[in-house]
């Protein structure tokens, strides 16, 4: 039985080490953190992906492996260049984005890709970022979802919208994501992909509507907000001193799952308000979670730290 099936884009993340001149790579993309997060709490994750024969897209399978993430698509693409994200931090502290997406091996994924046999073994189906506006890799993310949602599997998905994929085209994406909400229990969202879905407003109609659960990921200390029907929970977030949101809300969203699932929670019926809370409460979703000198994944509680959480606030 796998705990997590993730699917959808891997990406190489450079984050700035503590020399001045040193970089440490790092596996990024919202389903590779969900992955590696599952796994680092102890559970069993699946990633359906591809990726580029080429030394970053090797560093992201030997990544998968040291975690223990089973790779569901581990076939190599020679003709793809696997997608890379830069990040450069100023003398001032500010984070400069350099995202150069080349055809990247996502582009490679296809509805074959995607197994029937490996979701029915799986308790959560998580979709990665809907970020390609089109392509088999979305026919292969859709299936994903839909085959899990007609399986009764509990259905994850993470919204992310980057402008340099939908080149700006809001309209596009948000129908994109519009479209496959009826196949989702839990979707995650941020303040400005809420704005782009109708804001805070519209939300309670469209979670009705598709029943769905939808949390609101801030960035930052401020909290983050949870949706279930017409109550609105609100949880403030953990202050922490230095905060690097690269990958942040990706790793807590696999430690959230992490929580669900050692809860039990394995399909859409038993994802409860008073489950989530729980989770919630000890993941502290602000978002910030992610410090800065140890990047978004080793901060991720383990399944020691969650067990002894629930049984102290059972």
């Amino acid at each position: 039985m796998t705990d997590v099936y993730s699917i959808g884009e891997m990406l190489i993340d450079f984050i700035p080490g503590s020399e001045p001149a040193s970089y440490i790579r790092k596996a990024g993309g919202a389903p590779t953190n969900v992955a590696i997060a599952v796994a680092k709490n102890g559970l069993s994750a699946s990633m359906c992906c591809k990726v580029g024969e080429d030394d970053f897209g090797h560093f992201l399978m030997d990544t998968l492996a040291e975690h223990h993430v089973t790779a569901a698509c581990p076939d190599l693409c020679k003709e793809a260049v696997t997608t890379m994200a830069f990040v450069t931090l100023k003398e001032d502290g500010e984070r400069v984005f350099t995202f150069a997406r080349k055809p990247g091996a996502d582009l490679f994924l296809s509805e074959a890709d995607v197994k029937e046999e490996d979701i029915r073994d799986s308790a959560i189906v998580h979709a990665g970022s809907f970020t390609l506006s089109s392509g088999p890799a979305v026919d292969a993310t859709v299936k994903a979802m839909r085959v899990g949602h007609e399986l009764g599997r509990l259905v994850s998905f993470d919204v992310n919208y980057r402008n340099v994929v939908w080149n700006d085209d809001v309209q596009a994406c948000t129908d994109a994501v519009m479209d496959v909400l009826k196949y989702v229990d839990l979707l995650k969202i941020s303040d400005e992909e809420v704005e782009m879905m109708g804001g805070v407003e519209a939300l309670p109609a469209l979670m009705k509507k598709h029943g769905i659960t939808v949390l609101v990921e801030t960035l930052g200390a401020d909290g983050a907000q949870a949706f279930f029907g017409d109550e609105v929970i609100r949880i403030q977030g953990r202050k922490v001193k230095a905060v690097d949101a690269t990958g942040a809300g990706d790793a807590f969203w696999g430690g959230f799952l992490s929580s669900l699932r050692i809860q039990g929670v394995e399909k859409a019926e038993d994802l409860t308000a008073d489950i989530i809370r729980n989770a919630m409460e000890y993941g502290n979703v602000s978002g910030c979670i992610c410090v800065q000198s140890k990047g978004a994944i080793a901060s991720i509680p383990t399944r020691e730290q969650i067990e002894a959480y629930m049984k102290e606030n059972a």
